[in-house]
C-alpha cells in the first residue's frame, strides 16, 4: 500500500510539473509581440530572449533580500551585479511591447558591456580579470542573427576597453569604490561567473538551434504533405530531358515511383511520336529562358499491353519554366515543370469536334433535302397547274365527264401529296424547335392502330401488298397524344408499303411488355444495309437520295416518327436485313405523365435511339 501510495504521489508530482511547464509556456507565448506570432522561428527567438531576461531579473529580485539577510551588507561589485541582472527585466518587457528584436539585443549588449566596464574599473582597470567577460558580448549578440547587432555589440565592448585605457592614462582610479577582495578570490569569482554566463549563452544557442530544427522539420512535413496530396506533378528536368526531381504524385498520374521516374524513366513513358516535341520544349525553355507549354501522350502503368491489346495512354499538359543553374543539374540549366492530366479535356475536345462534324453533316443533309424536296414540290404543282389549265381551256361540253373526273382526281391527289409534304416539313420544324403541341389523353391503342391500317389498305391494295393486322384485345389504354400516335403509325405503314415489292406483306402487331406497349411494323421489302441503319431517322436524310431514286418522299417520315416517340418518352428500334425485310418497333409507355402543353425536344431526338442489325430476321406473313 505504501509503495502504491508513493508511486501515486510521484505520478501526481510529475503531472503537476508538466502542467506547470505548459502553463509557463502559455505565459511566455502571451508575452510575444503579435508581429512575431505568425512565424514559428521568430516566435521561438522572442520567447527565448524574454524567458532568459525575465529569469535573470527575477533571480536578482529574489536573491538580493536573501543576500542582505545572510551577509548584512553589500559591496559595490555585488550591487553592480544585482543591478545588471535586474536590468534585464525592463529589456524583456520592451521586446514584449514593441517587438523590436534587434533593438532589444543591442540594449542587452550595451547593458552587459557597461556592467563589465564598471566591474573592471573597480577591480583593477585594464588588469582586471572581469575583462574576460567582454568576449561573451559579441557571442550573445550572435543570437539575434543580425550582423548589425553583432557589430554594435563589438563596438560596445571595444568602447569599454577604450574607456578603461583613457581612464588609466588620465590617472583615474576607483578610489574608495575599489574592491578589497583578495586577488585570488576576485579572479576565481570572475572566472566562475564568466563560465556560468557563457554556459547560459551556450544553452540559449542550443535552444535556438533546436527551435530552428523543429521549425524546419515542421515546414518540411508541411511541404511534404502538400507535395504528397497534389494532383499535379512537379518535376525538375535538365535541358537533355532527364528528370532530376519529381513529387510523389507521379505515382497516381503514371503509376511510376519517384525512383523510377528519375533519369530517363519519365521520358521513356512519353509516346514515341511526342518525344521530339518533349525534348525540343525542354531545350527551348532552358536556352531561351522563356516559359512554354506542351501537350503530349504518356503511357500509364507498365509496358505490358492493356485489356484491348494496346498500352494505356493518357493526355498530359506540361507547363515549363526556366529555373536557372543549380548544383543538382551538374551546372546545366534546369527546367521546372508542372504536369497535369487533361485526358477528360481532350475527350471533351473530341466530342466538340464530333458535334461540329455532325452539325456540318446536318447542314449538308438539309442542302440535299432542299434539292430533293424541290422535286417533290414541283411534281404535284405541275400536275395541279397543268390539269387545271386544261379544265380552264375547254368547256364542259368539250371534255367528256370521265376525262373531267380523271383530271379533278389527279388535281386532288396532287394537292393531298403537296399538303403531306408541307405538313411533314412543318411537323419536323416544330419538333426540332420544341414547339410541338401534345394533347395528352387516354385512348385505346388497338382501335387507333386499326384506323390507321384501314386508312392504308387502299394504298397497299394498289401496290399489290398484303396488309396483316394482328392486335390482342386486352391491351391497356395508352396515355398520349392520339393524333401524334396516328401520325407515327401512318408514317411507318406508308414507308413499309412503299418499300415492299408486289406480292409482299406488311404486318402490324402489338403487345404489352410490362409498363411498355410494343408496336411492330414488319415488311418483306428490300431491307436496309447494316451500315445505313445508324443513319435512319436523321432529318432530311434519305438512303436513296439521288435524283434517279425509285421512291418518292422528303426523307422526313422516320425523323418525325422518332421525334414524336421521343416526346412521348419512348424509343424506336430498327431491325433490317437486305433482301429479307425491315422491322420497326415503337415502344411507348402505357402510363405517361401529363406534360406541359409546350413540350421541349429531348436531346437525343436527332440521334438514332436504338439501332441493331438482324441478319437472320424472318418476315411475318399472314
Amino acid at each position: 500500500m505504501r509503495d502504491g501510495a508513493r508511486v501515486s504521489g510521484i505520478g501526481f508530482k510529475a503531472l503537476r510539473s508538466i502542467e506547470f511547464i505548459a502553463s509557463a509556456g502559455r505565459f511566455l507565448d502571451g508575452l510575444v509581440h503579435p508581429c512575431a506570432a505568425s512565424d514559428s522561428l521568430l516566435r521561438g527567438r522572442h520567447r527565448a530572449f524574454i524567458a532568459a531576461n525575465l529569469t535573470a531579473g527575477a533571480l536578482a529580485l529574489f536573491a538580493l533580500p536573501l543576500h542582505l539577510a545572510f551577509t548584512g551588507g553589500i559591496t559595490l561589485p555585488q550591487a553592480l551585479a544585482f543591478a545588471w541582472l535586474a536590468g534585464q527585466m525592463p529589456i524583456a518587457m520592451y521586446l514584449s511591447v514593441t517587438g523590436k528584436f534587434e533593438t532589444a539585443h543591442a540594449l542587452s549588449a550595451a547593458l552587459f558591456s557597461s556592467f563589465i566596464g564598471w566591474m573592471a574599473f573597480v577591480t583593477g582597470g585594464l588588469d582586471s580579470v572581469a575583462l574576460v567577460w567582454l568576449a561573451i558580448v559579441p557571442l550573445e549578440a550572435a543570437l539575434s542573427r543580425s550582423r548589425k547587432v553583432i557589430m554594435l555589440a563589438t563596438m560596445a565592448a571595444a568602447g569599454v576597453v577604450a574607456a578603461l585605457l583613457i581612464a588609466a592614462q588620465a590617472g583615474f582610479d576607483a578610489g574608495p569604490f575599489a574592491a578589497n577582495w583578495g586577488d585570488g578570490q576576485v579572479k576565481s569569482l570572475a572566472i566562475l561567473s564568466g563560465l556560468f554566463y557563457a554556459l547560459l549563452v551556450a544553452f540559449r544557442v542550443e535552444w535556438s538551434g533546436a527551435d530552428a530544427d523543429q521549425v524546419a522539420s515542421e515546414r518540411e512535413a508541411r511541404y511534404r504533405l502538400v507535395a504528397d496530396n497534389l494532383s499535379d506533378v512537379i518535376t525538375l528536368h535538365s535541358s537533355h530531358g532527364d528528370t532530376l526531381f519529381s513529387t510523389p504524385s507521379i505515382r497516381s498520374l503514371l503509376d511510376l515511383s519517384v525512383q523510377e521516374a528519375t533519369g530517363d524513366g519519365f521520358f521513356q513513358r512519353v509516346h514515341v511520336a511526342d518525344r521530339p516535341a518533349f525534348l525540343t520544349t525542354l531545350n527551348d525553355v532552358a536556352v531561351h529562358k522563356s516559359a512554354k507549354s506542351l501537350q503530349f501522350r504518356a503511357r500509364r502503368g507498365p509496358s505490358k499491353p492493356g485489356e484491348n491489346g494496346q498500352p494505356s495512354y493518357v493526355w498530359l499538359e506540361m507547363r515549363c519554366r526556366p529555373m536557372g543553374y543549380c548544383d543538382i543539374s551538374d551546372g546545366e540549366a534546369a527546367v521546372v515543370a508542372v504536369t497535369r492530366d487533361i485526358t477528360r479535356y481532350k475527350a471533351h475536345e473530341e466530342e466538340l469536334e464530333e458535334a461540329q462534324q455532325q452539325a456540318e453533316a446536318a447542314s449538308a443533309a438539309k442542302t440535299r433535302f432542299l434539292a430533293n424536296v424541290s422535286h417533290e414540290l414541283r411534281t404535284p404543282l405541275n400536275a395541279i397547274i397543268g390539269f387545271s389549265d386544261i379544265l380552264r381551256q375547254f368547256t364542259p361540253e368539250q371534255l367528256p365527264p370521265e376525262r373531267q373526273r380523271e383530271y379533278v382526281d389527279l388535281i386532288h391527289d396532287s394537292g393531298h401529296h403537296l399538303l403531306q409534304v408541307v405538313n411533314e416539313i412543318l411537323d419536323m420544324s416544330k419538333i426540332e424547335t420544341g414547339n410541338f403541341d401534345l394533347c395528352i389523353e387516354p385512348f385505346v391503342p388497338g382501335r387507333c392502330i386499326g384506323e390507321c391500317v384501314d386508312m392504308m389498305r387502299q394504298q397497299a391494295a394498289s401496290r399489290g401488298v398484303q396488309l396483316v393486322f394482328d392486335m390482342p384485345e386486352n391491351l391497356p389504354e395508352l396515355n398520349g397524344d392520339r393524333r401524334a400516335c396516328k401520325q407515327i403509325f401512318i408514317n411507318l405503314l406508308s414507308n413499309a408499303i412503299k418499300f415492299t415489292k408486289l406480292g409482299g406483306a406488311v404486318t402490324v402487331a402489338a403487345k404489352q411488355d410490362g409498363e411498355w406497349i410494343d408496336v411492330r411494323v414488319r415488311d418483306t421489302g428490300v431491307g436496309i444495309a447494316a451500315d445505313d441503319l445508324a443513319r435512319l431517322g436523321t432529318p432530311f436524310l434519305q438512303i436513296d437520295s439521288g435524283y434517279d431514286r425509285r421512291h418518292e418522299g422528303t426523307g422526313l417520315g422516320l425523323s418525325v416518327v422518332k421525334g414524336l416517340v421521343a416526346l412521348h418518352g419512348g424509343e424506336v428500334i430498327f431491325e433490317s436485313t437486305v433482301g429479307v425485310g425491315t422491322c420497326v418497333t415503337v415502344r411507348l409507355p402505357a402510363f405517361m405523365s401529363t406534360p406541359d402543353r409546350k413540350t421541349d425536344l429531348p436531346s437525343d431526338v436527332v440521334e438514332p435511339i436504338a439501332v441493331k442489325a438482324a441478319p437472320s430476321a424472318k418476315p411475318m406473313v399472314a
